[in-house]
C-alpha cells in the first residue's frame, strides 16, 4: 500500500495517542513469566504485539486479547516450555532479542527467526553472552544473525560485558536472568545509550516484584532465583508515536491536542516537549495530554538522541523545516541498528525531496531545506513511512510513500489520525492487492 500526501496548510483537532509499544511488549513478557494472571490496560494493538504473543504462547503462556482495552496473560510461573513451533518474531526487534533470552532458559531446543529485516539485525553480543552462560546458540548462517538455533539453559555466576549503544541485547537478559540459578553481572562498555528503555524494563520488573541492582546504568547485578508475581499493568500513550502528529502540527504552524500522554512515564521521547519549546512552539499541558501550537519560524537546535534513537527520522524532518541555522542530532548510533539504518535511510529519502544533510557515524546535521514532492521508498520501516508522510505535508507537489501499511507496526491508527487532523493524505492500494 501507498500514501499519497499533498501539502497541507493547517491541521487542527484532538487525537488520543495509542499505548506504548515498548511498554506493551515488556508487560506481555513479564506477564508470561509471572505466577498467575496479569492484566494489561491500554495495550497497543500492533503487529509486533501479536508476534510477541504468538512466541509467548509457543512457550506455554496464554494471552486473552478478547477485550481490546484489557488483555490478560496467564503466566507460566517461570516454567517455560519447549516451543511447539519455530519462534517467529515477525518484525519485532524487542520480541526477537527478549524471546531469544527466554528460550535460552529452557533446557530444550528452539529455533528463532523473523522477517527479512530481523534476519539482518545483529545479535552477536547476545549470542556470545548466552553461550558464556551455558546455552548453545548457533546462527544457522554462521554470521551471528537469525535464524538462530538455541539450546538451553543458561545459569548465573558470570560477569558479562555489552556495548552500550543497543540496550536490546541485554534488557532481555535482565528479565530472563532473574529466574535462573546464580547472579549475573552486566557491565556496559562505551557510551550508555537508550537508558529510558533500560529504566522501563527495570521499573516494570520491579512492579512484578523482581529487582535488578543498578549502578548508574554502567553496571547491573541481576539477582538469580527471583519469582515474578502477577501484576496489573497500565500502559501509557506512546510518546514516540505522538511525535509524528505533534511535529506535523509544529511544521505546519497548526494547533492540535494529543491525549493519553503521561509526562512522568519512562519514554525518552518525553523530551519532545522541550524540543518543541526550544523550536519556538507553544506546548501547553491539558488534562491527560498536551496541546501543541507550531510556528512559521522554527528554530534549529542540537538534540541528544541517546535516549530516543527511534526519533531520528521525525527529528530530521523537523530540521528541514527550520528557518535558519543547522539542526544537529547527536548520539544517533542506536538508530542504525533498528529495522533499517534509520539515519542513512531517512537522509536518503529526504534528499529525494530536496533535503540537505551531513552525516557521520554518530551525528546527523540537517540544513533548512525547501522540500518538494517525490516518490519515497519506506523500506518496510514504520518510522521512515510516518516521518516522510509528515515531511510531505510541507512539500511542494504530491508525494507517494511506499510500504504505507508498515505504519501499523507501531501506530495502527496513524492514517486515520492524520486524516482527522486535516492532513491531505490518501491510502492507495497496489494493483496486486
Amino acid at each position: 500500500m501507498k500514501f499519497l500526501v499533498n501539502k497541507t496548510n493547517k491541521l487542527s483537532g484532538t487525537i488520543s495517542i495509542p499505548g506504548n509499544k515498548s511498554g506493551t511488549a515488556r508487560a506481555l513478557i513479564i506477564g508470561a513469566l509471572a505466577d498467575g494472571v496479569s492484566t494489561i490496560k491500554n495495550p497497543l494493538h500492533n503487529l509486533d504485539s501479536y508476534s510477541i504473543i504468538d512466541m509467548l504462547e509457543n512457550m506455554g503462556a496464554k494471552v486473552d486479547t478478547t477485550d481490546n482495552a484489557l488483555w490478560s496473560v496467564q503466566g507460566t510461573g517461570g516454567n517455560l516450555k519447549q516451543p511447539v513451533n519455530v519462534l517467529n518474531a515477525g518484525n519485532s526487534g524487542t520480541g526477537y532479542y527478549c524471546c531469544t533470552w527466554l528460550a535460552s532458559t529452557i533446557p530444550a531446543k528452539s529455533v528463532m527467526t523473523g522477517d527479512y529485516q530481523i534476519c539482518y539485525r545483529p545479535a552477536g553480543p547476545l549470542v556470545d553472552a548466552a553461550n558464556r552462560l551455558g546455552a548453545e546458540i548457533i546462527s544457522t548462517r554462521d554470521n551471528g544473525l537469525a535464524p538462530l538455533w538455541i539450546k538451553g539453559s543458561i545459569s548465573g555466576g558470570k560477569k558479562l560485558t555489552f556495548p552500550g549503544h543497543n540496550s536490546q541485547w541485554y534488557t532481555g537478559l535482565m528479565m530472563a536472568g532473574s529466574m535462573v540459578d546464580g547472579d549475573i553481572e552486566i557491565e556496559i562498555e562505551g557510551p550508555t545509550l537508550e537508558i529510558p528503555y533500560v529504566a522501563m524494563t527495570m521499573g516494570m520488573m520491579e512492579q512484578a516484584g523482581v529487582h535488578v541492582q543498578n549502578d548508574n546504568y554502567r553496571r547491573y547485578k541481576v539477582i538469580g532465583g527471583q519469582k515474578y508475581r502477577a501484576t496489573d499493568f497500565v500502559i501509557p500513550g506512546d510518546w514516540g508515536s505522538s511525535g509524528y502528529p505533534a511535529f506535523a502540527a509544529a511544521i505546519t504552524n497548526s494547533t492540535a491536542t494529543f491525549l493519553n500522554l503521561n509526562r512522568d512515564d519512562y519514554a525518552g521521547e518525553r523530551e519532545f516537549v522541550n524540543v518543541l519549546k526550544n523550536a519556538g512552539c507553544i506546548v501547553e499541558d491539558v488534562s491527560g495530554g498536551i496541546r501543541v501550537t507550531g510556528s512559521d519560524h522554527l528554530k534549529s537546535q542540537v538534540i541528544d538522541c541517546s535516549g530516543m534513537p527511534d526519533a531520528v527520522p521525525i527529528l530530521a524532518v523537523y530540521g528541514c523545516a527550520c528557518e535558519d541555522g543547522k539542526t544537529v542530532l547527536t548520539n544517533i548510533r542506536g538508530s542504525r541498528l533498528k529495522e533499517t539504518d534509520r539515519t542513512k535511510i531517512i537522509k536518503e529519502q529526504l534528499e529525494r525531496m530536496g533535503g540537505r544533510f551531513e552525516e557521520d557515524e554518530n551525528n546527523l546535521i540537517i540544513y533548512p531545506s525547501k522540500l518538494h514532492g517525490a516518490f519515497i521508498d519506506g523500506h518496510h520501516d514504520h518510522r521512515i513511512v510516518m516521518a516522510t508522510a509528515v515531511a510531505a505535508l510541507i512539500a511542494e507537489g504530491p508525494s507517494v510513500i511506499d510500504h504505507a501499511e508498515y505504519a501499523a507496526v507501531s501506530y495502527p491508527e496513524f492514517y486515520e489520525h492524520m486524516k482527522s487532523l486535516g492532513a491531505d493524505i490518501q491510502m492507495l492500494k497496489s494493483c496486486e492487492e
